[in-house]
């Protein structure tokens, strides 16, 4: 399944089943480099939320996932993004910049490789966010982040989504690796990118936005095990 550019498609990161946010990005390309989408300034995304407004972050992990929680209709506040998604790679790549436009770094997100979806009018990617990350700025210095985050929810191996905290560190490592080697893509592709000034920002999400998660391999035998 491949994406034509120009399409409007759904990036969700999901949990368990669960959708933690949905944003909407322009396909700029989809070849054998992998996926690259633009999420705009303004766009409307969904995020999960308590249901009486809190995010993740505002309390502690086991609270959060003993919480009522449901999708909350917001917009994306700051300058647009730029979002790359290696074929069959546990992380994603994000082109960061200033409100001029300028590119000031990139943050590669480690996540369980997106799984990609079409249902005809709308069509997008579901991927599993695994909280540690990589921050790096223009000159290629980098530095972890969100270990504190991360700590906490191995903790909690009967709610937490991640299995595997080697695997992700491993990740990261091989990630690393290419940064400071100044490997695509951290060797100034796309760093100049500017986005067409006729794409309209999404005002609103398709119908559709909310369907299934779409099961991933694992968790497809696991259902039929049961």
């Amino acid at each position: 399944m491949s994406f034509e550019p120009g399409r409007l498609i759904l990036h969700r990161d999901t949990h368990h089943g669960r959708i933690a946010f949905v944003h909407p990005g322009r396909v700029i390309s989809d070849d054998d480099r992998g996926l690259l989408i633009w999420v705009a300034r303004g766009s409307t995304i969904a995020v999960e939320t308590t249901l009486d407004g809190r995010f993740p972050r505002d309390l502690p992990f086991r609270e959060w996932m003993a919480a009522d929680r449901a999708p909350r209709i917001a917009q994306w506040c700051g300058p647009g993004v730029l979002r790359f998604f290696p074929p069959g790679e546990n992380h994603s790549v994000w082109f960061f910049r200033d409100d001029d436009g300028e590119f000031t770094g990139w943050y590669v997100n480690l996540e369980e490789s997106a799984v990609r979806w079409d249902d005809g009018d709308t069509a997008g990617i579901d991927v599993i966010d695994q909280d540690l990350d990589v921050v790096v700025d223009a000159g290629r210095g980098w530095r972890w982040k969100d270990e504190d985050d991360f700590a906490e929810r191995l903790g909690y191996p009967d709610l937490y989504w991640v299995p595997d905290e080697a695997a992700v560190r491993a990740e990261g490592r091989r990630v690393i690796a290419r940064i400071e080697a100044g490997e695509f893509p951290f060797d100034g592709t796309w760093t100049d990118f500017r986005p067409d000034p006729s794409w309209p920002t999404p005002t609103e999400l398709p119908p559709g936005w909310d369907r299934p998660v779409v099961a991933r391999l694992g968790e497809s035998a696991a259902r039929l095990a049961e």
